[in-house]
């Protein structure tokens, strides 16, 4: 079986973030590293090249697959800044009626701009979110540090 490509791992969120060419995307992605931060407890960290991630959880697929993947997420695109929703959408559709505008996938939120979206209906979908998969897989909230 193939090792997953995206991993967590040392690599610094910072030098990530100051590195993102445009500079309302990089804004933007400030902006949400500081609200993930504040809404999971938990420090940013690299998974992959592209990824800056929140705790973590182990999954294990009935084909005897497992890994570990990040809680919550986001990442700068150069299209738009992607959030990682990992518990999908369908329990949270009063929330993105207030959010503004995006676009959704599975798992992927999708913000052209954070100006474009209320930032308090954004932390509480990834609040809510969060709570979601800690429940899920049976984690407890850590303390804020």
């Amino acid at each position: 079986m193939s090792e997953p490509k995206t991993v967590q791992n040392d690599g610094n969120v910072d030098e990530f973030l100051d590195a993102v060419e445009n500079p309302r995307r990089r804004e933007d992605a400030r902006r949400v590293l500081e609200l993930m931060r504040e809404v999971t407890g938990e420090p940013p960290k690299m998974w992959g090249s592209s990824i800056v991630g929140f705790g973590s959880y182990r999954y294990k697929y009935a084909s005897g697959r497992e890994g570990d993947w990040m809680i919550t997420g986001f990442s700068p695109r150069k299209q738009n800044l992607t959030v990682y929703i990992m518990p999908g959408f369908s329990e949270f559709a009063d929330l993105l009626a207030r959010l503004g505008k995006h676009k959704t996938s599975k798992s992927c939120l999708y913000l052209n701009k954070l100006d474009d979206v209320d930032l308090d209906m954004l932390a509480e979908l990834v609040r809510e979110s969060v709570a979601v998969m800690r429940k899920r897989y049976g984690q407890e909230r850590p303390e804020p540090k």
